[in-house]
């Protein structure tokens, strides 16, 4: 089998690229290295199986090209991170918007098999009204803060990029199912876009201070990478995956906070933890979410999914990456 991945030099397009070639597929992956890079697969770069075409998804005439020979398509390329959103507010609609149209264009000329990338961000606001602490499920409503609060620019780029796929999906035939990412986190992955467990470890292994955003009463669920591409795999094989939108992550909740501590621990290091105010970092008038955990029943039903890494095993495999 052939297999496209857009952004497959990225963190989570990197391991669909070796999981493919662990099955001896052929990988097709183009990537125009704005935020991925080489480093993340220089273990598989020299294989014959992988073929590296380094562009941007915007270029119609390669994506023809590249559509067009293969099997299926994973589109993972996107402007990713906090940090990179409220900064370049412009880039990150742009490239998520106009990638996704491009892509799905392609992806129905040849009528390809295709996964999109969405993620855990379209939910906003939505568990902190929900009662009774239920988890985020994939027909649950969208909540949204205002649209002059550029924080919420990549969430609403990606929720339009998931209303562009369904409707290939119901008006045009395209087999294509949407994945929500809920943290996806392990080796590979960089804090340069605000990713806060590789910034945590980098911090503890350097004796630095860790920086917590607000009070760090925040909680999130973090899902190690190695079960996220697996998760993808499957779904793409699943036949009733298709026309679907499926929350990939894990229902190991943690506090920022005691996160920041158990990688303190972890690392034995003599670092502090230093709380920062969302304004300092992001400007005034930033949001963020106190909860945001994910309902896997379809995901379980559809696949079998069951998250087989905790925590522990994340912040493990990260400290030993990082301290290479």
């Amino acid at each position: 089998m052939k297999v496209l991945i857009t952004g497959g030099a990225g963190f989570i397009g990197s391991y669909l690229a070796e999981g493919h070639l662990g099955k001896n597929d052929e990988v097709y992956i183009i990537d125009n290295l704005s935020t991925g890079s080489l480093k993340n697969i220089e273990h598989i770069r020299f294989d014959e199986r992988l073929h590296l075409v380094t562009d941007s998804v915007l270029n119609e005439g390669v994506m023809n090209e590249l559509v067009g020979k293969c099997d299926v398509i994973y589109h993972m390329a996107a402007a990713v991170g906090v940090k990179l959103i409220m900064e370049n507010p412009v880039e990150t609609i742009e490239t998520n918007v106009r990638g996704t149209e491009v892509t799905l264009k392609m992806a129905n000329l040849f009528k390809k098999r295709i996964i999109i990338a969405s993620t855990s961000e379209v939910y906003g606001k939505a568990m902190d009204i929900k009662k009774g602490g239920v988890d985020l499920s994939e027909t649950d409503d969208l909540l949204l803060g205002p649209t002059s609060k550029r924080r919420w620019a990549y969430a609403c780029s990606k929720a339009v990029d998931e209303f562009l796929a369904l409707a290939y999906y119901d008006e045009k035939g395209l087999p294509v199912t949407i994945v929500r990412l809920f943290n996806t986190v392990g080796p590979r992955q960089t804090g340069r876009y605000g990713m806060v467990i590789p910034t945590f470890v980098q911090s503890a292994l350097l004796g630095k201070a860790l920086p917590v955003f607000g009070d760090g009463t925040q909680s999130r669920c973090f899902t190690h990478v190695r079960d996220v591409a697996r998760a993808l795999m499957a779904l793409m094989d699943c036949d009733k995956a298709v026309g679907q939108i499926v929350n990939i992550g894990s229902s190991d909740e943690i506090t920022i906070n005691d996160l920041a501590e158990k990688i303190i621990a972890y690392t034995n290091s003599k670092s502090k933890i230093e709380h920062i105010p969302y304004e300092k970092v992001y400007g005034s008038g930033f949001e963020d979410m106190e909860r945001r955990k994910p309902d896997l029943a379809k995901a379980n039903e559809l696949v079998g999914y069951i998250p087989e890494k905790n925590i522990d095993d994340i912040i493990r495999d990260v400290v030993e990456y990082c301290g290479k």
